[in-house]
C-alpha cells in the first residue's frame, strides 16, 4: 500500500505551475510539490505584460502574490499608480502604433491608472524571471524541487492516484519551441538541488504546466486519438530581432525618432490596412521598434508570415538579408530599411512562433478538440493552448487557468472527492468548458489583430478585460 502521496503535484514551475501552487495554500492545499527540469533559477526570458485579466486572476489566487509581483513589475515602462501626494501626476507612457508614413493609428497607454480606471485593474510589464523569482518567493522553498525532469506519468487506479516518473542528469534537453536559448548560466541560484538518477512521485492529481513543449502532454496524447497533436504545430509567423544597433548615422536616428519612436518607449509600424489570407489570418509585417533602457539604442522586432524552411540554418547576415526581403515586400520606408541594414549580425535572431490549437476541424469539418485533461491530470497555460504573443496573452490567459484549476480543485478537496475519479473527470471538463471558447477566441485575435478598426479594438478589449471574475 502507497502512503506517501501528494495531493497535487504541479509540473513546471514557471509563473503559471508557481500561481497554481500558491492559489492551492491559499484554499488550505499545502500537501502538493512543485517540480521542475531546470537545475537553477536563472535569468533567462523577456519581458511580458500582465494585463487586466491576468493581474484579476492572480489577485483572486492570491492578494498577496498579487501585490508582490506588482511591486516587482514598477520601473520597467510602468507607470506606477498615482498617490494623494502626488499633485501634478506625469504624463503617461504610450505604446504607439503607426503606419508607414508614421501617422498614429491608435496608442495604448502603459499606465496602471488608466487601464485601472477603464477595466478595473492596471497593467504592468514584468521581465519572466522577476515574475518567476517573485511567486517563487511566495511558497515555502521545500515545495518547489528542481532538476526533477518528468519523462512520464502512469495512472495507478489501485492507490487512486498517478505517478510522475523524473530523472536527474547533467544533459540540457533542446527545446526548439522556447522562448529562449538554452545558454549556460552564469548567475546560478540553486536552491532545492538535489543529487540523483531517477525518483517518482504520487500524487491525487497533476497540473501540468510544462509549457509548450510538454512532455505531459506528449505522454498523454501517445496512442491516443489526439496523437497528431502532441507538439505543437509552426504558426505559420515567426521573429526576427535585433537587440540594439550602435553607430547610428545621426540623420537616420533623427527621422526614425521625429517619425516613429518620438517620446514613446516603444513603437508598432504596420500597414494600415492588414492582408488577409483565404483563411482571415493575417499576413501583413509588423516592426517593433523601440530604445534599450540600458544604451538608449535603437531595437526591433519583426513579426512576419515565412515558411518555416526559409528560416532553417539562417543567422547573422543571412536573417538581415531576409529582414530585408521581407521589408521590400511589405513596402516598409527606406529609412526603416537603413536601420536593418546597420544591424551588427551577432546582436540579430529569430524564432519561429508555435501554437497548440484550441479549435481544430479535420478534412471532412468535424471538430476534433484534443481533450485537456486525462483521468487525474490537467493540462494550463502553453501546455494546453500555447500560441504566439503578439498580443500578450500567453501568461494572461495561463493565469486564468491557475484560477480556474484551483478553484475546481478546491472544491474536490473541501467535499473530500480525492478518490472519486467521476468527481475528477467532471470537474476537469468543467474546466475546459469555461476555457476553451475563450481560448479560441483569444487564439483568433492573436493571429488576426483587431489592428485596423478601432471598434473591433474595443470590444476585443471589454470582452477580454471588462468581465466580471468575481462572477465567473
Amino acid at each position: 500500500m502507497v502512503t506517501d502521496i501528494y495531493d497535487v503535484v504541479i509540473v513546471g514551475a514557471g509563473p503559471i505551475g508557481l500561481a497554481t501552487a500558491i492559489g492551492l495554500r491559499q484554499r488550505g492545499i499545502a500537501n502538493i510539490l512543485v517540480i521542475d527540469q531546470t537545475r537553477a533559477f536563472r535569468q533567462v526570458g523577456q519581458v511580458l505584460d500582465l494585463l487586466p485579466n491576468g493581474l484579476k486572476s492572480l489577485r483572486y489566487l492570491d492578494s498577496h502574490a498579487y501585490e508582490a509581483v506588482k511591486n516587482a513589475a514598477f520601473g520597467l515602462f510602468n507607470s506606477q499608480p498615482s498617490t494623494p501626494a502626488q499633485n501634478t501626476p506625469k504624463p503617461s507612457p504610450k505604446w504607439v502604433y503607426k503606419n508607414f508614413q508614421g501617422e498614429t493609428i491608435r496608442e495604448i497607454s502603459l499606465s496602471f491608472d488608466d487601464w485601472f480606471q477603464e477595466y478595473g485593474e492596471g497593467r504592468v510589464s514584468i521581465a519572466w524571471y522577476n515574475l518567476q523569482t517573485a511567486l517563487r518567493q511566495q511558497l515555502p522553498p521545500d515545495i518547489v524541487k528542481i532538476n526533477h525532469r518528468c519523462i512520464n506519468v502512469v495512472d495507478e487506479p489501485d492507490n487512486n492516484c498517478v505517478r510522475i516518473d523524473c530523472v536527474s542528469d547533467t544533459t540540457v534537453e533542446a527545446n526548439p519551441y522556447a522562448h529562449w536559448e538554452n545558454s549556460k548560466p552564469e548567475n546560478l541560484d540553486k536552491t532545492s538541488e538535489e543529487s540523483f538518477t531517477n525518483k517518482s512521485f504520487r500524487a491525487r492529481l497533476v497540473v501540468a504546466a510544462d509549457g509548450i513543449n510538454s512532455t505531459i502532454r506528449r505522454v498523454l496524447y501517445q496512442n491516443s486519438p489526439y496523437t497528431d497533436f502532441a507538439k505543437p504545430e509552426y504558426s505559420g509567423y515567426a521573429a526576427i530581432s535585433c537587440r540594439e544597433i550602435a553607430n547610428i548615422p545621426a540623420e537616420v536616428e533623427a527621422e526614425i525618432e521625429t517619425k516613429f519612436l518620438q517620446k514613446s518607449p516603444v513603437t508598432t509600424i504596420c500597414q494600415y490596412e492588414s492582408s488577409r489570407n483565404e483563411s482571415g489570418e493575417m499576413q501583413s509585417t509588423r516592426m517593433m521598434l523601440f530604445r534599450s533602457r540600458a544604451t538608449g539604442q535603437f531595437g526591433y522586432l519583426i513579426h512576419s508570415a515565412l515558411p518555416l524552411a526559409v528560416l532553417e540554418n539562417q543567422s547573422g547576415n543571412s536573417l538581415k538579408e531576409l529582414a530585408l526581403q521581407v521589408f521590400e515586400n511589405a513596402g516598409f520606408p527606406d529609412v526603416l530599411k537603413q536601420l536593418v541594414c546597420l544591424s551588427p549580425p551577432e546582436n540579430i535572431e529569430h524564432r519561429p512562433y508555435y501554437i497548440h490549437r484550441a479549435m481544430i476541424a479535420d478534412a471532412e469539418s468535424t471538430p476534433i478538440q484534443p481533450t485537456w485533461s486525462f483521468d487525474r491530470v490537467v493540462l494550463v497555460g502553453d501546455a494546453a493552448h500555447g500560441m504566439p504573443p503578439f498580443m500578450a496573452q500567453g501568461a494572461n490567459q495561463g493565469l486564468e487557468d491557475a484560477l480556474a484549476v484551483v478553484t475546481l480543485i478546491a472544491k474536490i478537496a473541501k467535499e473530500n472527492n480525492w478518490h472519486n475519479k467521476q468527481v475528477i473527470t467532471a470537474a476537469f471538463q468543467k474546466y475546459e468548458q469555461l476555457r476553451r471558447p475563450l481560448m479560441a477566441y483569444v487564439q483568433k485575435a492573436t493571429l488576426n489583430p483587431p489592428y485596423t478598426s478601432s471598434e473591433d479594438w474595443q470590444e476585443y478589449s471589454q470582452h477580454l478585460y471588462g468581465r466580471n471574475f468575481e462572477q465567473a
